[in-house]
């Protein structure tokens, strides 16, 4: 399927077929309580937030699964829980056909929240 680039992450969503568009909606909403001060942007054709003047977390939609990243495979806390899922180094692939996560993906926004305030702190510095 060939996609056109999105201008939003509403235009985004409304390009997959109905069972991904709700899993990706609850991605964004957890995304949203979990950071309400993040802004939504559209970065490299997919949706994400930005906060403290970093990249917080993508998200992304494909045919059987939904994705989010950077997720911290490596970091301890983590570790065990996102070994259940496919992924990459720093990714981490849901299936379509099974309830999302969203008390982890919440965790993750709120761990690469911090790692973003340090970041901003260090700049300033």
């Amino acid at each position: 399927m060939e996609r056109t680039k999105p201008e939003s992450t509403d235009q985004y969503i409304a390009g997959y077929p109905d069972d991904v568009q709700k899993l990706l909606s609850q991605i964004r909403a957890a995304i949203r309580k979990a950071a309400p001060d993040a802004e939504e942007v559209i970065s490299y054709g997919i949706p994400a937030f930005h906060y403290k003047g970093y990249y917080l977390i993508y998200f992304a939609g494909y045919k059987n699964h939904v994705s989010v990243y950077p997720a911290p495979r490596e970091n301890v806390e983590f570790k065990e829980q996102l070994s259940l899922y496919k992924g990459g180094k720093g990714t981490v692939q849901f299936p379509i056909d099974k309830p999302l996560p969203l008390t982890l993906i919440t965790r993750i926004v709120k761990f690469r929240m911090k790692e973003n305030e340090a970041r901003a702190d260090k700049k300033k510095k």
